[in-house]
């Protein structure tokens, strides 16, 4: 990549990530390296430093580095804890201190937050989540730039069995395996929402990450794929981005979620600034850079800011 009401959300991702980190057999949290970081005496006050955290794929990374690069303009030290894990991890990581902001998605973020949100529209999954989050934290002015969960097959298998939308997928179910990340296998934006909007039980689930995804998928290990949107695979594989009629994966725009003794005017000003500049063709190029040109995030993210005039 689970889902509770506002008032047992706080208890419940911690006990989540730490069963999470046990299932993985994880010796040691990865968010503890370095300590909470300090400096601020409440929203209004001065913050001299900022720790971005970053999921474990390369857009979370590089947009980590775009935030941090920000603030750095302001003054701010900023420095960036990246590849945390999953969702389940790196909330935890924000409500311990661990890290003081990560960049995040609204829509599947609702979605883990609350299992009973039914919000689709942008900003109205944007207002819901402002009211979901845990105390402590908050959630910044939302960006355009927007980066779905998304079901794809290759053009030879939506030819093959005729798909145009993921409900088509149920007439071929029986033989349909469907790769992607461990978390999408227990998540409402994942297998629980395929069977629940669209009555979809897939023969079989790899688990996979990354790239190996995308082979699967290449390879014929799979017949379909949980694939962000704007991951280039899709365009360089010519995959098929099956329709979402129902909207189970409903609006993800980019947001910053971060803890609210750091969400002072100077820290708010600069992210706010990069979310107004932030479409998703801005991003589908910036993931581009990083995961085909094999540019370093930091890279990436410097020159896209200096650009903007932000840098």
């Amino acid at each position: 990549m689970t889902v509770l009401s506002r008032h047992s959300t706080v208890a419940a991702i911690a006990l989540t990530a730490a069963l999470a980190l046990s299932a993985c057999g994880a010796s040691s949290d990865p968010t503890k390296a370095a300590p909470a970081s300090s400096g601020s005496a409440g929203t209004a006050g001065a913050v001299t430093s900022v720790v971005v955290g970053a999921a474990d794929f390369s857009e979370s990374q590089v947009l980590a580095e775009i935030y941090a690069g920000a603030l750095a303009a302001k003054g701010i030290k900023a420095t960036t804890r990246p590849n945390i894990g999953s969702r389940e991890v790196y909330l935890k990581a924000v409500e311990d201190g661990s890290v003081d902001m990560v960049p995040e998605y609204t829509g599947s973020l609702l979605s883990y937050l609350d299992k009973a949100a039914t919000a689709k529209g942008s900003d109205e999954v944007y207002a819901a989540l402002k009211g979901a989050v845990p105390a402590g934290v908050t959630v910044l002015a939302k960006s355009s730039a927007e980066d779905k969960n998304s079901i794809v097959v290759t053009k030879e298998t939506a030819a093959a069995w005729s798909l145009k939308e993921i409900g088509d997928l149920v007439a071929h179910q029986d033989e349909l395996v469907i790769a992607a990340p461990p978390e999408f296998q227990n998540r409402e934006q994942g297998l629980m929402g395929l069977k629940a909007q669209y009555a979809l039980i897939p023969k079989d689930f790899r688990p996979l990450k990354g790239k190996a995804i995308v082979d699967a998928l290449l390879g014929g290990q799979a017949k379909a794929a949980n694939i962000f949107s704007t991951d280039p695979a899709i365009t360089i594989n010519g995959f098929v981005t099956l329709a979402d009629p129902k909207l189970l994966f409903g609006s993800d725009n980019v947001v910053p979620l971060v803890r609210k003794d750091k969400a002072n005017p100077t820290v708010s000003a600069a992210l706010d600034a990069v979310s107004a500049k932030l479409d998703t063709p801005t991003l589908t190029d910036l993931v581009k850079q990083v995961d085909v040109d094999k540019k370093d995030a930091k890279v990436v993210a410097k020159e896209w800011l200096a650009k903007i005039g932000l840098g």
